[in-house]
């Protein structure tokens, strides 16, 4: 277990052993890379970031995963694995868990995207990437990328 605070001072936890932390995850976040390039999207107000979001009711976690990448994207991934989870301290805690995938099908006509769509960076890029959201800066996120290197 990994506890750290994020930008914003909040306390977060973060595992990567599956049903360690005390509350259900209800949102998701997705980490895929194609071709040496990590598959990030740019959220208007936070800045360049992986894919996810929320779980929908009666939505199972996985099935979440593949629908934020691909409102967000325009990529269909596959081959999704459950990764990590992270649970962020606010005032109303939230957990959130971590997929890997690979790229299926990446969509190349324009649709609706929540973000402004995809953005494929290498880990140098992301490394020095000036518009990076808060939490896409923190220990967490330094950890849960180390992690996915290796594996």
């Amino acid at each position: 277990m990994i506890n750290f605070q994020d930008l914003n001072g909040i306390q977060v936890e973060l595992s990567f052993e599956k049903g360690i932390l005390p509350i259900k995850a209800m949102h998701v976040l997705v980490i895929a890379k194609h071709e040496e390039k990590w598959l990030l999207t740019k959220h208007p107000t936070r800045g360049i970031e992986f894919p996810g979001g929320k779980v929908e009711e009666n939505e199972t976690l996985n099935a979440a995963a593949v629908r934020e990448v691909l409102e967000e994207t325009n990529v269909e991934i596959v081959n999704l694995e459950w990764f990590a989870e992270y649970m962020v301290h606010e005032k109303n805690p939230f957990c959130k868990a971590v997929f890997i995938a690979e790229v299926g099908y990446i969509h190349e006509e324009r649709a609706n995207y929540e973000t402004d769509g995809a953005m494929w960076l290498t880990m140098d890029e992301l490394s020095n990437c000036e518009n990076l959201s808060f939490h896409m800066q923190d220990q967490g996120m330094q950890a849960m990328l180390e992690k996915v290197k290796n594996t």
